[in-house]
């Protein structure tokens, strides 16, 4: 249901905040271990915060929208007493002294903290394999993506409308494709990343998974009480990325899903202009000279103590990244600015670009890390390396697996973007 469904049912008194999570905690149960999507799922915490907000609104104390509303957090993200685990055996999991931000934010409009969600160790890349893959509800001998697959897995299969996950290169928007909801990378720095372990500081965003804009934008406006952005023209123009459109990469499933949605926009309307970004290879190879040393970095201690506990592909990752010559991270870093730059130049012709969000529909397993074109980094990193804000649409499909349509917009421009996603969703 969605959360303003939700929201309606509990003032109405149609049912409550204790029913509502009561149905949850069933269906998780009716879904685990098979998703494997939770960590730990709290359910004497979840009903405990229940039984609080119902009674809250019984009372007449209405924090909002979000109050009473199952929110489920990725596990790199700290709720206080509750151990954080990053998907890793390189450290013990120990309750957490505080919230994080956005749990601290969260809790202040009323929501209703339901669980610790799987994800790729470290939200680096790799499975732990004490951990294991989150499969997609959709086809859950495929993979619900990574690394927010956790947080994505939650919301597609209806435990809960709204999760948190974080985004460095395509973490929360590649996940949202695979299992066809809503997911959001906001505009960099708009959203606190306080007690969120880090992976790459200068590309790190927090990010929100939902079964639709509407619930998407409401979570982002209790994690940003100003998000800025104005009107949606009546007339949006948007600018489909033609290298990453025409792509080998990309599926003929994938292919043939956007370019119905494309031309239903265009029957309604919509100015459609192709353009062209750098291409997918260069962007991919250049996030990577920037996460894989800065990822080294926050790493380096920890790694030099425990290497035994990391999997075997995140401590290869660690590795590369430690040896990475400091003249490419450098380099990297100057070729961000000037992308960040021409990318702010197109928002002056167009609204927003459109891409596939991946090249393909889920794969049986995450794939590896690489900046060969042959990965969701592909059409992903445009949104990273810019800290442009970009949300990940579910297309029609003949198919009986999702496709994500991406829309990017201006940097700042999160609730205008995610006004133009609502307006014309019913078209994709």
């Amino acid at each position: 249901m969605a959360v303003p469904a939700l929201a309606q049912g509990y003032r109405a008194g149609t049912f409550t905040p204790l029913d509502v999570c009561r149905q949850a905690l069933e269906r998780l149960r009716a879904w685990e271990p098979r998703l494997n999507a939770f960590i730990d799922p709290m359910p004497d915490e979840v009903m405990r915060q229940a039984e609080e907000a119902t009674r809250e609104l019984a009372a007449g104390e209405d924090k909002g929208p979000l109050h009473g509303i199952p929110v489920a957090i990725k596990d790199i993200i700290d709720v206080a007493g509750i151990a954080t685990t990053y998907a890793t055996k390189a450290v013990a999991p120990v309750p957490a002294a505080r919230d994080a931000s956005c749990v601290r934010q969260l809790r202040q409009a009323g929501a209703i903290l339901f669980g610790k969600t799987n994800l790729l160790e470290f939200a680096y890349g790799i499975a732990h394999p004490a951990f294991g893959q989150t499969n997609n509800p959709c086809d859950p001998s495929r993979t619900a993506g990574g690394s927010s697959g956790g947080s994505a897995a939650a919301v597609a299969a209806g435990i809960v409308p709204l999760a948190l996950g974080t985004d460095t290169g395509g973490s929360v928007r590649a996940p949202a494709a695979y299992c066809g909801i809503v997911g959001l990378k906001p505009s960099y720095g708009l959203l606190a990343l306080d007690g969120v372990y880090p992976l790459s500081p200068s590309l790190d965003h927090l990010g929100i998974l939902g079964r639709s804009a509407e619930d998407v934008a409401l979570a982002l406006a209790a994690l940003s009480p100003s998000p800025s952005g104005g009107a949606v023209p009546q007339r949006p123009r948007l600018g489909l990325v033609r290298n990453q459109w025409e792509h080998p990469a990309v599926q003929p499933e994938v292919h043939a899903a956007i370019e119905a949605a494309a031309d239903r926009l265009r029957e309604a309307g919509v100015e459609i202009a192709e353009i062209d970004l750098a291409a997918p290879e260069a962007m991919a190879a250049t996030l990577l000279d920037i996460l894989l040393p800065e990822a080294a970095r926050v790493h380096a201690d920890m790694f030099d103590r425990a290497q035994a506990g990391y999997a075997p592909g995140t401590a290869a990752q660690i590795r590369a990244g430690l040896s990475l010559p400091a003249a490419r991270y450098r380099a990297a870093k100057e070729q961000q600015q000037r992308w960040t730059a021409e990318l702010d130049g197109i928002f002056a012709q167009v609204d927003a670009l459109i891409a596939p969000t991946v090249p393909f529909v889920a794969p049986d397993t995450d794939p590896a890390l690489s900046a060969e074109g042959d990965d969701e980094i592909l059409t992903l990193t445009h949104a990273n390396l810019t800290g442009a804000p970009s949300v990940s649409v579910p297309c029609r499909t003949e198919g009986r697996l999702p496709v994500g349509l991406q829309f990017t917009g201006p940097r700042g421009g999160d609730s205008s973007l995610l006004a133009l996603v609502r307006q014309l969703a019913p078209l994709l």
